[in-house]
């Protein structure tokens, strides 16, 4: 296939899975459990800090959390104080994502919504910026504060060539804007023709495969390569081919 083949066939998939089938069994099921804008963000925010390894098991772990802030995100986030999280005491949330670094984030959201309205205010582009690589290290280093913590380490930094996948995911369910009821397109001071796709193991090798990405490195260079093609074929929406790619990975139709 030349480039414009790949491209008529990346559209197909896009339309394909963007849609509200795809939400039953993604992580992204979590914050379509609520409707109050902070409790979305809190449990998507969440939802996407542990999407690492096998989906089913990120969205029982997402639900766990879930349910433990009495599904009632928000509240708990504004109200919780340390004896709340006596339970968690030397356990595990998902894998290495622990009970103190839950505890950790829980008060550092606190912070966040104290003095703001939405973490979207975090997240705000400046002039001449066009991608999210600034934005999400400033809302790192907001989030996380100066004092150093073993919950650092699940906030990837695009500053540390990190490709972000989890928060460049996070923006993508927040900013996303097309009636198609997956993404949730709640941040409306955010561009989606900014956007990036959230590059892990699958999306990036299928990228390769198909001649999109030639960098060997899943890292913020790969990401900002693939940037340029997407937004080449979908000037405004670029991240809708997260969708093509990841429905592409999983129907392993191209026997890859």
């Amino acid at each position: 296939m030349n480039e414009q083949e790949i491209f008529d066939f990346l559209n197909q998939k896009a339309e394909q899975y963007n849609h509200t089938d795809f939400i039953e069994l993604d992580p992204i099921s979590i914050p379509h459990l609520f409707s109050l804008k902070q409790d979305i963000e809190i449990s998507a925010f969440f939802a996407a800090t542990i999407a690492w390894g096998n989906r089913k098991s990120i969205i029982t772990s997402a639900q766990k959390i879930i349910n433990f802030m009495g599904n009632s995100p928000f509240d708990f986030v504004m109200n919780a104080s340390e004896k709340d999280f006596k339970k968690l005491e030397n356990k595990a949330v998902h894998r290495t994502f622990s009970g103190e670094d839950f505890k950790q984030f829980v008060f550092n959201l606190k912070s966040v919504y104290t003095e703001f309205e939405s973490l979207e205010q975090l997240f705000l582009l400046k002039e001449n910026e066009e991608n999210y690589y600034h934005s999400i290290e400033r809302f790192r280093n907001r989030f996380l504060g100066e004092t150093l913590h073993r919950s650092h380490k699940h906030v990837s930094s695009p500053y540390k060539n990190s490709a972000s996948k989890r928060l460049v995911m996070f923006l993508r369910w927040m900013v996303r804007d097309d009636k198609k009821d997956v993404d949730f397109g709640i941040w409306k001071n955010l561009p989606q023709k900014f956007l990036s796709i959230p590059l892990d193991v699958h999306t990036a090798n299928i990228s390769r495969k198909l001649g999109i990405l030639n960098r060997n490195q899943n890292d913020w260079k790969a990401v900002e390569e693939l940037d340029k093609i997407i937004r080449k074929y979908n000037p405004q929406d670029p991240a809708i081919y997260d969708y093509a790619l990841f429905g592409i990975g999983v129907s392993k139709e191209l026997g890859f």
